[in-house]
């Protein structure tokens, strides 16, 4: 596997580095732009507001999607992995949260 670079992704209209593989790249733009339309959604209704809130909401409405897609395939979701990869872009939107934070206050 080759190293890690960093790749720019805009998710309302925010733009956040994330390091992946070059094979992974065009995987992470396909996701980056199906979290943005989810985020716009949200945002769009009205009923959250709060970048972190939004996030929040749509990392739920997503993984209610994947465990959807899981059952109808009948194929049960492994929990482990999934857990774990979750857990990875929760930390990863942790660090995006993070840093746009540091540029609202800078």
């Amino acid at each position: 596997m080759n190293q890690p670079n960093t790749v720019t992704v805009k998710i309302l209209d925010k733009e956040y580095q994330v390091a992946c593989p070059p094979e992974q790249e065009a995987e992470l733009m396909v996701s980056a732009k199906y979290l943005d339309k989810q985020m716009r959604g949200i945002r769009d209704t009205g009923k959250v507001i709060g970048l972190e809130r939004i996030a929040v909401m749509a990392a739920l409405n997503i993984s209610h999607e994947l465990l959807q897609a899981s059952e109808e395939n009948g194929e049960p979701l492994e929990v482990a992995p999934a857990v774990e990869s979750v857990n990875r872009i929760n930390r990863k939107l942790d660090d995006a949260l993070y840093q746009l934070r540091q540029l609202e206050i800078g």
